[in-house]
């Protein structure tokens, strides 16, 4: 993607976030950073939250970084800096009814371990994950458009994979080739 380097991609529970970082990360062979271990600092003994002082840093160093795919539902004050930083910030826009449908599937697929998860997966959070897609889709999704509006020239915003793959050819074909 020409002179992207520098990615921020945010969206509900379930929405893809972690699938695409991870591809992108690949192809554009660029480190990806999950939000959520910005906040907590996991140890086999279980989570603990970084204070304010240690996640500032920690997010710090990252947008520092000369390239990185960030991925998060975040979109709270702390995160402004790795908005700003941004090349582009893709918004997953999926569907409602499929990201419940993933939370359904992700449960069944870590309950038979064969889905890794950096939580244990209780009933408890499953239920949980419900709320936090519908206050993302109330809350969170307005918050950002009407938050973050100084970046939103860099917003692409995606409901589908194949709308995604279309956005990402377009970006590659109109940027102006790399020197030699």
């Amino acid at each position: 993607m020409g002179d992207i380097k520098k990615i921020h991609i945010i969206g509900s529970v379930a929405s893809g976030k972690t699938t695409l970082a991870k591809k992108l990360s690949r192809e554009l062979d660029l480190p990806y950073f999950e939000l959520d271990n910005v906040v907590w600092e996991r140890q086999q003994t279980g989570d603990i939250r970084r204070t304010e002082e240690e996640r500032a840093e920690y997010l710090k160093q990252i947008v520092g970084m000369e390239g990185w795919i960030m991925e998060g539902v975040h979109n709270e004050w702390w995160v402004e800096e790795s908005f700003r930083h941004a090349d582009v910030i893709i918004f997953l826009d999926t569907n409602y009814s499929v990201r419940t449908y993933r939370i359904i599937k992700r449960f069944i697929l870590q309950k038979l371990r064969l889905e890794k998860a950096h939580y244990t997966p209780t009933f408890r959070i499953f239920l949980k994950m419900f709320k936090w897609n519908k206050y993302f889709e109330e809350n969170g999704k307005p918050h950002f458009f009407e938050a973050f509006k100084e970046v939103q020239d860099k917003v692409m915003k995606v409901s589908t994979i194949k709308e995604l793959n279309q956005r990402i050819y377009s970006l590659r074909t109109t940027m102006p080739a790399e020197k030699e």
